[in-house]
């Protein structure tokens, strides 16, 4: 019997959880008509989750983020390869390794992202949207983890080039 890992695991915990929240929030959008994503109750509770339960996750996991970001970066500097951000944009040679990279970097994260979410939005607010747990879970980590691994990256490389190289004999 194969071993299962925990990346797998916390996917399909994503998955179930998300689908089992599916069907009230589609009875919502059709009792109310509201798709609540990028509504005024959105942005509004937004706000809610900053000081309800949970609201330490929107320090540790762009923090987590960050760091893995920084490691990234530093390897990333070691290599010669571009800064994240330009690379992933301008540089197609680089783009697909980078972003698989990434993927793999921050997964479980996301997924934590994605479930601390659900969670508190249902301590808070007693309902789950899962559109909204899908959108803020990947961006507390993708913004920072991006940005943390392109700053990183130039850091490094100056720091890299200011190095005198040592004479051999």
């Amino acid at each position: 019997m194969a071993s299962i890992s925990r990346s797998s695991v916390l996917t399909v915990a994503v998955i179930a959880v998300l689908l089992a929240a599916l069907p009230g929030a589609i009875w919502r959008i059709i009792q109310t008509g509201n798709p609540y994503l990028f509504t005024h109750d959105f942005f509004a509770d937004l706000f809610a989750r900053l000081s309800g339960p949970g609201r330490m996750r929107f320090v540790l996991q762009p923090t987590v983020a960050i760091i893995l970001g920084a490691r990234g970066g530093v390897k990333d500097a070691r290599a010669g390869l571009p800064p994240f951000i330009r690379a992933v944009v301008l540089h197609g040679v680089h783009r697909s390794g980078l972003l698989r990279h990434m993927f793999a970097s921050i997964r479980d994260l996301v997924a934590i992202a994605i479930l601390a979410d659900v969670v508190s939005q249902y301590l808070i607010f007693r309902e789950i949207h899962p559109g909204a747990a899908l959108l803020l879970g990947p961006v507390l980590i993708t913004i920072p983890y991006a940005l943390s691994r392109t700053f990183t990256n130039r850091i490094v490389r100056r720091w890299i080039n200011q190095i005198p190289a040592t004479p051999s004999s």
